[in-house]
């Protein structure tokens, strides 16, 4: 299934350039194809079969959609962040300037956007209110990017309106797409929105521990001003100088600190903490899929929830 969504992928880029688009979709498909597990448009492949349907074509543009509107946003995130690397690769504005990223970004969401439009205008609806969303979020994430006073609230308005949307959005339109009831179509929207919540919370853990397979630099987050859940509940738990000096690394955050703040947030428990709220989404993921009869479609999204609790990019 991934490598006929990676064809798919490659095509569509090898299309574009042959009809002229030729640096912008050079640059945007180097990006796109630089590797990842797919694990969205898989996922959306998933439960479009596990709701019953049989002609995996319908589903297809469904799912690059969504992979091209997240890359598009990845490229978006990257300007935003000056990442100078994303998936082990030269990032778009790092090779060829800001504003051709911009542009770049601009025509992966597009195109995205244009595979998502052959659908049904209840589908077309619920992609749109999920784009606008990211956008919400990412402006609350930035108004937040050092903000101490930031709380798991904030924190979750974020994730679910940038990371988990997207999840959530895909597996319900899905659904719709093969033509489930509401009830369980909105049993795949939970689903996707669990999932994702647990997606990012690993992708903080992560970020904090490190892993050379992720493809960025070790505390990527900090650096960036981002309050992560781990962050965030240290901050509620410490109190006194422990709380004075974990907000001091926050605000000037370098490779030298990581024992020490390290061992601030082991002192709080707010790695395990964020590793108990893990395990927690992801059993309501799985909960939410009870509604459906067992097959091999449902065995293997459950096995996705566990790849999500171990993965490494």
């Amino acid at each position: 299934m991934r490598e006929e969504v990676n064809h798919e992928l490659q095509r569509l880029i090898d299309d574009e350039v042959k009809g002229g688009a030729g640096e912008v979709a050079l640059e945007a498909g180097r990006v796109l194809n630089a590797g990842g597990k797919r694990l969205r448009p898989l996922l959306f492949l998933l439960a479009y079969k596990l709701a019953g349907g049989t002609k995996p074509q319908d589903v297809m543009p469904l799912a690059l959609a969504f992979e091209l509107i997240h890359t598009a946003t990845l490229v978006h995130d990257d300007i935003n962040d000056d990442a100078r690397h994303r998936r082990g690769i030269p990032t778009i504005h790092a090779q060829a300037g800001q504003a051709k990223a911009v542009i770049a970004g601009d025509w992966l969401f597009v195109h995205g956007f244009a595979l998502g439009g052959r659908y049904s205008e209840q589908i077309v609806t619920v992609i749109a209110r999920c784009c606008a969303d990211i956008a919400v979020s990412e402006y609350h994430q930035l108004d937040h990017v050092l903000n101490l006073a930031t709380s798991p609230e904030d924190y979750l308005a974020i994730v679910r309106g940038k990371t988990a949307g997207p999840f959530a959005a895909g597996c319900y339109s899905a659904g719709l797409v093969a033509g489930v009831s509401e009830e369980q179509a909105e049993a795949l929207r939970v689903f996707g929105m669990e999932l994702g919540i647990a997606f990012q919370l690993v992708d903080d853990l992560l970020d904090l521990r490190g892993d050379e397979r992720m493809g960025k630099p070790r505390g990527a987050d900090v650096y960036e001003g981002k309050m992560t859940l781990p962050l965030i509940h240290a901050l509620t738990l410490s109190h006194g100088q422990h709380r004075t000096r974990l907000s001091e690394l926050i605000e000037t955050f370098t490779d030298d600190d990581f024992d020490e703040l390290m061992a601030l947030l082991d002192r709080s428990d707010s790695m395990v903490y964020a590793e108990l709220l893990v395990q927690t989404h992801l059993e309501r993921a799985q909960a939410a899929l009870e509604v459906f009869p067992d097959s091999e479609a449902k065995s293997m999204m459950l096995h996705i929830t566990e790849f999500v609790k171990i993965r490494h990019t």
